[in-house]
């Protein structure tokens, strides 16, 4: 069984005194039905279970909004009384039946006492086809990511997850675990954190049998995308599908993804691979304050592919030949790098995931933030290296322009905190400014909220 830390997040929201239906969004595969079962079944609750893509025909008699017959409708099916004590409704592939997310509105106000979780993976593009909207105010939601480092760990390795879960800048981290973390992560970074991928890479610890899940995988999402685009858009979409993975990290620009159509086209095809959270955007945002989000420049992004092993499968990454070449470095070494913590910055995220980064292009000084977060009234700015080693000349010019006192470098080193001082040209000549380096090797990346909190509370 493989633990996933949003069960967490699923008892805190089965206990609350106001409880709304959840909704659990992400894209195909990442294990939400899973998810729900384990959880019903490891708090001793009896699920009832409704694949809507199976039944059809309830959206007629969801689409009456009475909530009685459509709850006589699914206990007939299940022939589990919704009654049951510590009974708990699960609605899964709802996007197949639409007025299943008007008639959630009605099950809160009519049925509290019934938890409901529906999940679903293409809700936007049901919307778009329907004059409704979704109920505001009486759903929760949930994103759901592809799994961890941390819950691969859990499954594959699990005596070297606590060296991450409770890690703290207050005790050393030992250089045997460290060495043993690197080579683990490394693994993760081809498996991926697809549940299928990652469960065979725990049975057969086989990375062939890995490459065919995520083969499995590509080839089912090119099978869905006719459920979201016209005909005319497929093949497009196809390229653009087996582009991403190539160009993470990278300023978007629609003629590197095609030269044959035109970006408007190439734009609503990202547009509807991010609805189906197959890519995310990482939109500049000026950071001139908080949020982040208030600041951002729509027209330049760059791209993070839905999961860190699929994008080296469709880069050609083959394990087999970096088996007999170990100490080689990839091509996009950086670029996987900047995926694996984008990934998980966005996974810790359960509600609205959104990420971005810093530019400045000038012509003596070019620079780029990888990523920009915030932590309470912090901006923090985030570098992200594949090696030991590199400049901080992008970072020392973001803190002296937008006076940042902390900022974070993701590398191979162990973990560290310094401070660094930097020359500053100015009216008066050259001046020296400074700023605090919180150094994390890549497979910490889960415990940089922590990290921050301990580093903030020091310094009160």
């Amino acid at each position: 069984m493989i633990y996933r830390s949003a069960e967490a997040h699923l008892e805190t929201w089965i206990n609350k005194s106001n409880r709304k239906p959840l909704v659990i969004r992400g894209a195909r595969q990442v294990g939400k039905s899973t998810l729900v079962r384990q959880f019903a079944k490891k708090q001793k609750k009896t699920l009832i279970e409704i694949n809507l893509e199976r039944h059809l025909f309830l959206d007629d008699i969801f689409k009456t909004l009475d909530t009685d017959a459509a709850l006589r409708e699914i206990e007939a099916l299940s022939g589990i009384p919704v009654s049951t004590p510590g009974a708990i409704l699960f609605l899964d592939e709802i996007q197949s039946t639409p007025h299943a997310l008007q008639l959630l509105r009605y099950l809160y106000e009519e049925k509290k006492e019934l938890p409901v979780i529906a999940a679903g993976s293409l809700l936007e593009f049901t919307l778009a086809d329907h004059s409704f909207s979704m109920p505001v105010g009486r759903i929760e939601y949930m994103h759901l990511g592809p799994m961890t480092f941390t819950e691969f760990l859990r499954a594959a390795e699990p005596a070297l997850t606590r060296y991450v879960e409770e890690f703290s800048m207050t005790s050393s981290l030992p250089a045997a675990a460290h060495e043993k973390l690197k080579k683990a992560q490394r693994k993760y970074v081809f498996t991926g954190g697809m549940p299928e991928a990652v469960q065979a890479w725990c049975e057969s610890g086989s990375l062939k049998d890995v490459g065919d899940v995520h083969r499995s995988i590509s080839e089912t999402y090119e099978d869905d995308f006719s459920k979201y685009a016209q005909s005319r858009q497929l093949v497009l979409m196809q390229r653009v599908f087996r582009t991403i993975p190539r160009i993470v990290g990278n300023k978007v620009k629609y003629s590197n993804i095609s030269r044959e159509h035109p970006s408007g086209k190439i734009k609503e095809i990202l547009d509807l691979l991010s609805k189906a959270k197959i890519c995310h955007r990482v939109h500049h945002s000026h950071c001139s304050g908080l949020p982040l989000n208030s600041d951002i420049k729509d027209t330049v992004y760059k791209l993070l592919f839905m999961d860190i092993g699929l994008m080296n499968h469709i880069c050609g990454n083959d394990w087999t030949y970096l088996q007999s070449f170990p100490d080689r470095d990839l091509v996009n070494e950086g670029a996987i790098a900047e995926q694996f913590i984008g990934q998980h910055l966005l996974t810790a995220q359960k509600n609205s995931p959104s990420l971005h980064y810093w530019v400045r292009q000038a012509r003596t000084a070019n620079a780029e933030i990888d990523y920009v977060i915030s932590h309470g009234p912090l901006i923090i700015p985030i570098e992200v290296k594949s090696g030991k080693s590199g400049s901080l000349k992008s970072l020392q010019q973001f803190v002296t322009k937008k006076n940042i006192s902390l900022a974070v470098r993701f590398d191979l080193n162990p973990p560290g905190l310094q401070k660094t001082a930097h020359g500053i040209s100015t009216e008066n000549g050259i001046e020296t400014a400074g700023f605090s380096l919180l150094s994390l090797p890549l497979y910490l990346v889960e415990a940089l909220p922590k990290v921050l909190d301990e580093i903030r509370e020091q310094a009160r």
